[in-house]
């Protein structure tokens, strides 16, 4: 994970942005790059360490990042407040999430307990996203969803409990044709 790779991602995505020195100023940039520190710590056994240091970032940040979480190239945490990811959570490349995000489990299981987000997926602000579940490769969670179920590629889900429209979309054209050919 390059911290360069975030700062351009931040640029690209960001209107707001009027000068490179201004990316320094986001709080999702330096939960990221607290993030980067933290999990070489979590992967080396140094756990207390790697958690005292997510914390200190959830703190000047209020973005909590798990150190055992697994995080892709190109990270944008917008806005940032109150996103919560989880220790098992894995997060593709290019991926955007928005305020008030949690990528969370549904309990006490054990293993793989936190979504899996696909390269270029959007969550949108205040989205809750638990469980082992998939977000597919450039889906789209709508802002307040609550995804419990796998999220195709492409896929925009909404509502709560989330439901994919692109599918339901797809259905009532289906329906509409059949109705227009039996008369």
């Amino acid at each position: 994970m390059t911290i360069s790779r975030t700062i351009q991602t931040i640029r690209k995505n960001d209107p707001a942005i009027r000068s490179r020195f201004e990316v320094w100023l986001y709080p999702g940039l330096w939960a990221v790059i607290y993030h980067k520190i933290a999990s070489r710590l979590y992967r080396s056994g140094w756990f207390f360490l790697a958690r005292l240091i997510s914390q200190r970032a959830r703190r000047r940040t209020g973005i909590e990042i798990h150190p055992g979480a697994t995080i892709g190239e190109g990270l944008f945490i917008d806005h940032g407040a109150g996103v919560v990811i989880g220790e098992t959570s894995v997060i593709g490349d290019d991926v955007l999430i928005f305020h008030g995000v949690t990528l969370g489990g549904t309990g006490k299981e054990i293993g793989k307990r936190h979504p899996t987000v696909d390269d270029g997926a959007i969550i949108g602000a205040g989205a809750i996203v638990l469980g082992d579940i998939k977000i597919g490769t450039n889906a789209k969670i709508g802002a307040g969803a609550l995804v419990i179920k796998d999220v195709p590629a492409n896929g925009t889900v909404v509502g709560e409990p989330g439901r994919n429209v692109q599918i339901e979309a797809s259905l009532r054209s289906e329906i509409a044709a059949l109705k227009q050919r039996l008369g």
